[in-house]
């Protein structure tokens, strides 16, 4: 992959997430992210890539609300994320998807309420969601493990639970850390696939990967964020299906 600067400072009113001049520290320690300028369209498909401690993670956390830049201003969906009144910032976080590093998968709750966990929180209640999220979780692949424990699914399940979870709202954004990490070279391809098909759904993706593999066979693009700094790598040919 080539890499090139991302030098684009144009707002594009039509992006789902625009960063402009971001910076990020914790607390009084060095800038984990410097002057990033970047910006995600609809539908668009991206990996986050970079040596670990590089601030991806940091990044992510940015885009879903869960922490504040230094410096800089953030969009989402068009709004000023700095100036989004309280009530608005649970909506915003509504429209994000995210499969967390660790998953953060309830041990105590079945797939099914995992999966489902995103709903009732809403407020929704059992009889609007039972058949839509039994049919999500077909969908990954777990349609005979809705009733059984995390502790008791195979990584790649676990996964797939995750990405499940992430998805049930039918989110614009979707964000990924390292969803391929604990599991084997099949299992990672299969876990891609069902992002490729959430892409093609319509969900603005954006992963964070250490598998270089995947992303020079994916054939789509990657930023690569390296000393708090940003590039943008061109994909080496086309997509993997």
């Amino acid at each position: 992959m080539s890499r090139n600067p991302i030098a684009s400072s144009a707002n594009d009113p039509d992006e789902v997430v625009r960063f402009d001049d971001v910076s990020m520290r914790y607390g009084r320690g060095p800038e984990v992210l410097r002057d990033l300028t970047f910006g995600l369209a609809p539908g668009s498909f991206h990996f986050l890539t970079g040596p670990s401690g590089a601030g991806k993670s940091s990044l992510l956390k940015l885009i879903y609300l869960a922490a504040r830049p230094s410096k800089g201003l953030i969009h989402l969906f068009g709004q000023d994320v700095a100036n989004a009144e309280g009530s608005a910032r649970p909506e915003l976080r509504r429209r994000i998807g995210v499969v967390f590093q660790d998953l953060l998968l309830l041990d105590h709750m079945s797939a099914f309420d995992n999966a489902a966990l995103p709903l009732r929180i809403a407020g929704l209640d059992a009889q609007e969601y039972r058949g839509d999220v039994a049919e999500l979780l077909t969908w990954v692949g777990l349609g005979g493990r809705m009733h059984a424990l995390p502790p008791t699914l195979a990584g790649g399940e676990k996964q797939r639970l995750a990405i499940a979870r992430a998805v049930v709202n039918r989110p614009q954004i979707l964000l990924a850390d390292e969803p391929t990490s604990n599991v084997d070279h099949e299992m990672a391809l299969r876990i891609y696939r069902l992002f490729v098909e959430l892409n093609r759904l319509g969900a603005t993706v954006l992963i964070a990967t250490h598998d270089q593999d995947l992303v020079a066979r994916s054939g789509r693009p990657a930023f690569h964020l390296e000393n708090g700094k940003l590039d943008l790598l061109a994909p080496q040919g086309p997509a993997l299906a």
